[in-house]
């Protein structure tokens, strides 16, 4: 401890007197600080002329990996490999705060094994990935207690086992920083729990052993024993029954044994297991961590040669990204404190020192050397998509009819839904008509539009659906049917569809033709039942099937969830479907914008996903591959959007690196999440709750490139080794297409002139085959 003060009281008096950064980058100083330095510490002045920085002022080529030494003018100490102003292979990095990181390091980040101590005594061995606790590892707590197993994101996720202080200990599976799946829970007085758990509590079915050999087995829900169940004792009595811990819900039999009944002994509570054998059978809590290593700061300078120097660089979190918070200035170093505007915006202090140069909006890429390659173009940020249906537009009455119709038939009366419906809830007849009059009715209000009728398929499998994705009837109602507008985007899509998105983002609406109102109603069941079984799947998620009837043309129309809703601004969006005929956009490069779906010609990235993550994806796919299939369906997309996470503003591209770059836009950008906001969110355990399966997905992206001399077209091209840190939504949509007669003809004519395999109509056992053989290419498991 004694050294480490020494290096702290070193390293801060050297800052003082220095006024440079540890890359040459000169500052105004008081020049009575530097006299009173001069006069009083003429040692120190001697040996900071001697000070290892100075080896910076030697050439080194870009790419070259040199040993380093660092002594940061905020007092922390770096001493290791460097290339490029980053740390780069093994070194390690001291803070003023005590925390200390010793161990392999990628441009900047901790990336490989190492281990990680804070001042108060925890510590983390183990695996790094992007600056996060990523992958097997050991943790210690402060005052005692380990976790050895998986880690995601600094987050507890796979399999592991946890000792804690007080003697108890877990081994099983996690999920997102607690216990979820099968696990065992070992008390320190020999007490043990065999079973499923979930978000941290016993849930699901599961066996308690207590040391005086009483046995509880059956369904708990809480961490206490709820719905059928069996608790048995050692002399053979057991009771049998419904379990709660209200006693108005208990219900059960007891058994007693041969003994008991010779000595006439019947009468038992089972509120005893509640209040008495599970009184001292306590889960303890997971520690709470006061600061992730990805969150700590490094003190590292980007090289502003050449630039304003009135102008300060950007300071570095350890994962790699540039803070654009708030700034306080403490002794000549940017620190932030978390406020971070969005990363996107270059101000005019941004661009200071720039004129005549180009300005790069750059995303940290993690393969900086020997990179091939042109510069990453983000499209430029445009405003929201669609037209606002305001007074005066063609389909204002339309849309007054369709807010009119959705009112009445959400806010309409009923028994609260069942997830077990009836066949009849399916039937294609299900299906009722409603007048609407100008003047209103007994169950209509009077509305400003003209006459209109509307109808409602079956109202009680798509309440059910409503409830099953978790909609609130009211939210749903407030979403389609508040104040806000409507908006139409701005052309319809190949199938003719017109295509609507609530103000707020989260539902779309799209006109169909007769044809697709046929096949849903004819799949509804099967769609039914595969949402329910399976939570994550990845088809669309449809809220509502209705028609409006005005002046005797009906309009036929789904409400389904917009995937792309979200606080996340979506830099890129892919349309993904495994074929190739067609399959480029035929806008020019320029024209391009955020706005614009691209297709598989267009791809240039291999989806990297966390190992379970990927493992389920790939299950996921297969289900519902498997559920189009056998209900005919074919010409499906996998539709991905894409938030690039590590933007921000560079006056220089270093050299060899690929940088991506913005087209520039609009000022008035969609509202976004601030670079701090997503820290918050990927890094507090509470935020894991929004990330699913194909929404809000942490992962990486490797740049890719087609090789055109390869005997055979690839449709994803070769691993670059460029990565970036993004967001991922993906979904499968357009479910609605059966193999037709109209698709057999249209595969029959384009296989004369085409490629059979290159065209996406095809039958949809090969549609299945081939779009699930291009997906499990597409994305791949970040190893």
């Amino acid at each position: 401890m004694k050294a480490w003060e020494a290096t702290v009281r070193k390293t801060q008096a050297a800052a003082k007197k220095r006024a440079n950064t540890i890359f040459g980058t000169s500052y105004a100083v008081d020049p009575n600080i530097v006299a009173g330095a001069g006069a009083g510490e003429g040692e120190e002045e001697n040996e900071s002329d001697h000070h290892p920085n100075h080896e910076e002022d030697e050439f080194h080529a870009s790419g070259e990996v040199y040993h380093a030494e660092r002594f940061l003018p905020n007092g922390d100490y770096y001493t290791g490999y460097w290339a490029d102003n980053f740390p780069h292979g093994q070194g390690k990095y001291w803070w003023t705060d005590g925390c200390m990181y010793v161990g392999e390091w990628f441009r900047g980040k901790s990336m490989g094994r190492g281990i990680f101590s804070w001042p108060s005594g925890a510590m983390y061995e183990g695996n790094f990935k992007s600056g996060f606790m990523d992958g097997e590892g050991t943790y210690t707590g402060a005052i005692g207690g380990t976790y050895r197993g998986a880690w995601v994101m600094n987050l507890k996720h796979g399999h592991g086992v946890k000792e804690y202080v007080n003697g108890d200990s877990y081994e099983g599976d996690w999920s997102r920083g607690s216990q979820e799946g099968q696990g065992k829970y070992q008390w320190k007085n020999g007490n043990h729990y065999v079973g499923e758990w979930k978000n941290g509590k016993i849930c699901g079915h599961g066996t308690m052993h207590w040391t005086n050999g009483n046995v509880y087995e059956g369904n708990w829900e809480d961490g206490l024993p709820k719905g059928n169940g069996t608790f048995k004792w050692p002399d053979g009595s057991f009771y049998v029954g419904h379990w709660s811990s209200d006693p108005g819900e208990q219900n059960g039999t007891y058994y007693p044994s041969g003994s008991l009944l010779e000595g006439g002994n019947l009468e038992w509570d089972p509120q005893e297991v509640f209040s008495k054998d599970l009184k001292e059978c306590k889960v303890c809590a997971t520690e709470k961590v006061p600061i992730w290593p990805s969150q700590k700061k490094l003190a590292v300078w980007r090289s502003s040669k050449g630039s304003d120097p009135s102008v300060r660089p950007r300071r570095m979190s350890v994962d790699g990204r540039i803070d654009a918070g708030v700034d306080k200035d403490l002794g000549g170093m940017r620190l932030s404190d978390g406020a971070a505007p969005s990363p996107w915006n270059v101000s005019a202090v941004d661009r200071a020192g720039n004129e005549g140069d180009d300005v790069f909006v750059g995303l940290q890429c993690e393969g900086m050397m020997n990179l091939r390659g042109t510069p990453l173009r983000i499209p430029k940020m445009v405003k929201r998509q669609g037209e606002t249906i305001s007074k005066g537009h063609r389909n204002y009455d339309l849309m007054l009819n369709l807010q009119l119709g959705i009112r009445h038939s959400v806010g309409r009366p009923g028994p609260p839904p069942s997830l077990d419906l009836k066949p009849s809830a399916f039937d294609p007849k299900e299906k009722f008509w409603t007048k609407f009059p100008p003047e209103g009715s007994k169950i209509t209000p009077p509305h400003q539009s003209c006459e209109f009728k509307w109808k409602d398929y079956c109202p009680k499998v798509f309440r059910t659906l409503r409830m099953l994705f978790k909609v609130d009837a009211a939210d749903y109602m407030l979403s389609i049917c508040g104040n806000d507008a409507l908006r139409e985007l701005s052309s319809p899509g190949k199938s003719g569809s017109f295509f609507y998105l609530t103000n707020d983002d989260r539902y779309m609406i799209k006109t169909m033709k007769k044809a697709e109102v046929k096949v849903l109603l004819r799949m509804l069941n099967a769609y039914y039942n595969h949402v329910r079984a399976f939570e994550n799947t990845l088809v669309t998620k449809y809220y509502g099937l209705h028609c409006v009837k005005l002046n005797g043309q009906k309009v036929r129309f789904i409400i389904m969830g917009n995937l792309f809703c979200s606080e996340y601004m979506i830099h890129r969006r892919y349309d993904l479907k495994g074929s190739t005929f067609g399959r480029l956009t035929d806008k020019p490069e320029s024209e391009i914008d955020a706005n614009t779906t691209l297709k598989d010609l267009d791809l240039n990235f291999i989806f990297r996903l966390q190992k379970t993550w990927f493992q389920e994806f790939r299950r996921q796919v297969d289900r519902d591959c498997e559920f189009l299939e056998q209900e005919r369906i074919m010409d499906y997309s996998l539709l991905v959007g894409l938030h690039f996470m590590e933007a921000s503003n560079d006056d220089i591209t270093p050299s060899g690196s690929v940088t991506p770059i913005d087209n520039g836009g609009s000022d008035e950008a969609v509202p976004r999440l601030s670079r701090a906001d997503v820290d918050q969110l990927l890094l507090d355990p509470a935020g894991w709750a929004s990330i699913r399966l194909g929404i809000n997905m942490p992962a990486r992206v490797e740049r890719t490139e087609r090789n055109n001399d390869a005997a055979e077209f690839q449709l994803v091209g070769e691993p670059t080794g460029e990565y970036y840190d993004v967001i991922l939504f993906f979904g499968i949509i357009d479910i609605l297409q059966d193999y037709d007669i109209t698709k057999k003809l249209e595969h029959a004519y384009k296989s004369i002139q085409y490629d059979p395999n290159s065209i996406s109509a095809v039958d949809p056992k090969q549609y299945s085959r081939r779009f699930r053989d291009y997906v499990l290419k597409a994305f791949a498991e970040d190893t």
